[in-house]
């Protein structure tokens, strides 16, 4: 009787295990089918736009022929300047946290703070970078926009630098005392070189992070139809191009919107992949 009512309760958790299971493969097959029409559609009319015009000619009026240029060198400008704002208040943060006040309640202040950045909606940002940089100068300008973006930046930054810093193994900051070393140096020429590969990491993740952002830049350095890198005026962004175009009712502003769409996709992937391969050699050595 006992062998019985085992068996029976066996039967019953074997079906509900794979219920479960054909509920898990369905969903995970309705997510990748998803993907693999998004991405299709994407490749399919991106790939039909790609040519040397998109890369050499400036954004064209209605009707015209043209490309990408402006944008994708205004997009590298407001990146450079974000990186340039962005990592050295990330790695600082980052490194109070993991190296001078680990315990520290200001920490737990911090990381929590940050973690709500981490989170925030990023037109949020744009309407307070808006109201304390756009508002008071009187117009839209690059500084803004990169100043939105570094904002971004930051918290990825700062999670990364901790997280590496502390998987340091305490041995070398104790061997680098031994022999008199000043902290600021055992962590600048130790500790900065153990979790390098992987603060780098965290920069490229930033970089991926702000590539495809639009609603901070809409907010901030807004756009221009023509070639400048006048940071104090507005300046031109792939993916604000790309939502306009996008929107606009002419076939060629839109093809363009595709092939945008397409270079930022193979950018953020391609820094995807070489981020999670350095940080997989550095969990190995």
């Amino acid at each position: 009787m006992v062998a019985r009512t085992q068996s029976g309760r066996y039967a019953a958790r074997r079906r509900r295990n794979v219920v479960a299971q054909g509920l898990a493969y369905s969903a995970t097959l309705l997510g990748l089918a998803w993907l693999v029409l998004i991405l299709g559609a994407l490749l399919w009319k991106g790939f039909s736009g790609v040519s040397l015009e998109a890369f050499t000619q400036m954004t064209p009026p209605p009707g015209s022929r043209g490309g990408l240029l402006n944008p994708i060198i205004g997009s590298l400008f407001l990146t450079v300047l974000a990186i340039l704002i962005g990592t050295p208040i990330g790695i600082l943060a980052g490194t109070y946290m993991a190296e001078y006040g680990r315990y520290d309640r200001l920490t737990s202040v911090v990381r929590f703070i940050n973690d709500i950045l981490l989170s925030a909606p990023s037109i949020v940002i744009g309407l307070f970078i808006y109201q304390i940089m756009v508002a008071p100068m009187g117009h839209f300008s690059g500084w803004a926009g990169g100043v939105a973006l570094a904002v971004i930046v930051i918290p990825v930054v700062v999670r990364t630098t901790e997280d590496m810093l502390i998987m340091v193994p305490n041995t070398l900051r104790e061997a680098a005392c031994s022999i008199g070393l000043p902290r600021y140096l055992s962590i600048t020429r130790i500790c900065y070189r153990a979790a390098r590969t992987g603060m780098v990491t965290g920069v490229l993740l930033a970089v991926a992070r702000i590539s495809g952002e639009t609603a901070p830049l809409l907010f901030t350095s807004l756009n221009n139809q023509f070639f400048s890198t006048n940071l104090n005026g507005p300046v031109a962004s792939l993916p604000v191009v790309i939502f306009q175009f996008a929107l606009s009712p002419y076939k060629d502003w839109q093809e363009l919107a595709w092939t945008g769409a397409l270079i930022i996709t193979l950018s953020v992937l391609v820094l995807s992949i070489v981020a999670r391969t350095m940080a997989h050699s550095s969990s190995g050595r």
